[in-house]
């Protein structure tokens, strides 16, 4: 089978990186012709804000498009044609060309840019493109052949907001890429603390305050530390109120290498998941709750239908409210048990080598692939 990745999606976010190494492990030759477009997630959210009206950013659409066309006479012969995270927009584009050559399209959906928007609050800026955004990624999703989504509250938020028929989607889960998260034989020294880790985007979904109010909550457990890792829209601002209740029990520090990510994983005791009350939160299973898993470290994450779909509490993650107060009691929980911590991180790695490593989502995402030839 020969796959061809198309479009101006995120060449460096995880779920691309992700599904084009899981076709390549299912024995897939993927031929790549991408352009890029967008130059950061705040580029997006300017343009959707009303910078869309820039000539400049005009002219970057004209040139990007057009490179594309360019690169899709050079891709030669492909089975499939399947369009990358985002591209609400390149559907159009993708439509064209898969249809000259004959192929089947599909779409790895993944996230509605229109909900993220919203929920950035980007609506109510001057001249904001939400609403063409819903319009446009409303007819889009009816191009495809097939539809590719992470989870199945995903496809019904979907369906409810656009009418989609759910037969049209295939679920392929997010997952993490295992050739760097994967667990060490090299045996830490034994701390004093018991080191609790978050690293992120700092954004709503990650439910930020939440953890903030559990880390306040537990502030007079000398043996219990909390790490940030990140950078995001929510930093600054998560950092002052850190600052404004004279948290001495937790460390803030930037973006680190993806080794030195691994490294910080393997000296935590326990790692945190979502904690947000936001549609995409409640719909989705955050990458770095596969990333850990795969580290085999157990999660705590809040509860949610697609949480709860897809794992056992206690057996694979542990799942508690989404409150500061049942996040600092879930902490404690584990950590005056440490044989339970122990056997989650240990059924955490083997269900996600069975069901989400590279290798199970190439299986998978192969397999939906094969029932359009």
């Amino acid at each position: 089978m020969k796959v061809c990745y198309f479009g101006t999606y995120r060449a460096e976010y995880n779920r691309n990186k992700i599904m084009i190494a899981a076709l390549r492990s299912a024995g897939v030759d993927v031929t790549i012709c991408h352009e890029n477009l967008w130059r950061s997630i705040e580029d997006r959210e300017i343009v959707t804000a009303g910078g869309w009206r820039n000539p400049e950013f005009l002219w970057r659409v004209i040139k990007a498009y057009t490179k594309l066309i360019i690169k899709s006479f050079s891709i030669g012969d492909f089975d499939v044609m399947v369009l990358g995270y985002p591209g609400q927009f390149d559907v159009f584009l993708a439509r064209i060309i898969s249809s000259l050559k004959k192929k089947p399209l599909v779409w790895d959906v993944f996230m509605s840019i229109y909900l993220v928007a919203k929920e950035r609050g980007l609506e109510e800026s001057p001249h904001s493109a939400v609403n063409f955004l819903k319009r446009m990624e409303k007819r889009g999703l009816g191009i495809p052949k097939l539809l590719i989504q992470d989870t199945l509250q995903y496809v019904d938020w979907i369906q409810q907001t656009h009418g989609i028929d759910p037969e049209r989607f295939m679920i392929v889960p997010t997952g993490a890429d295992d050739n760097i998260f994967k667990p060490t034989e090299q045996v830490e020294p034994k701390r004093y603390k018991f080191r609790v880790l978050y690293y992120g985007t700092f954004i709503a979904n990650h439910g930020l305050d939440q953890i903030l109010e559990a880390v306040k909550l537990l502030e007079s457990k000398n043996d219990v530390e909390f790490l940030f890792i990140g950078e995001g829209p929510e930093k600054a601002r998560i950092v002052q109120k850190a600052e404004i209740k004279n948290l001495e029990n937790v460390t803030f520090i930037g973006w680190c290498s993806q080794p030195e990510l691994v490294d910080q994983i393997r000296k935590s005791d326990l790692c945190l998941g979502a904690f947000g009350n936001t549609p995409q939160s409640l719909m989705t299973v955050q990458n770095k709750i596969y990333e850990c898993m795969a580290c085999g470290k157990a999660v705590i994450t809040g509860t949610s239908p697609a949480v709860r779909s897809q794992f056992t509490d206690e057996v694979e993650l542990k799942i508690c409210e989404r409150t500061g107060e049942s996040i600092a009691e879930t902490i404690l929980y584990l950590k005056e048990n440490p044989d339970l911590l122990e056997k989650i991180g240990h059924n955490a790695r083997e269900t996600f080598v069975d069901h989400f490593s590279v290798a199970a989502l190439g299986k998978t995402f192969r397999k939906h692939l094969e029932t359009l030839l």
